[in-house]
């Protein structure tokens, strides 16, 4: 692989020039692409898909945007719980 310093490859790059022989391509990654998705089902009571619903509209999102959304808050809340449980018995 060439090599070149950063002020180098930032030039190069603002021009529009091929900057790929600068990259270890072995290592790169495209984030966000990576993940696999697999798909639940569940039932839940009519009262909360309704309620889901319009949260979603007053979003301006659909219902799984918002569950996605909701989930992550919430296994992020724990997991910081968990950190703090975990520092506290150190």
């Amino acid at each position: 692989m060439a090599t070149i310093n950063t002020e180098e490859f930032d030039e190069l790059f603002d021009k529009g020039g091929d900057i790929t022989p600068y990259m270890d391509m072995s290592t790169a990654r495209r984030p966000n692409q990576e993940r696999t998705a697999k798909r639940i089902s569940m039932d839940v009571p009519e009262e909360m898909v309704r309620g889901l619903d319009r949260a979603a509209a007053r979003m301006g999102v659909n219902r799984q945007a918002v569950i996605k959304v909701w989930l992550t808050e919430r296994l992020d809340q724990e997991a910081e719980r968990q950190a703090a449980r975990d520092r506290a018995t150190v």
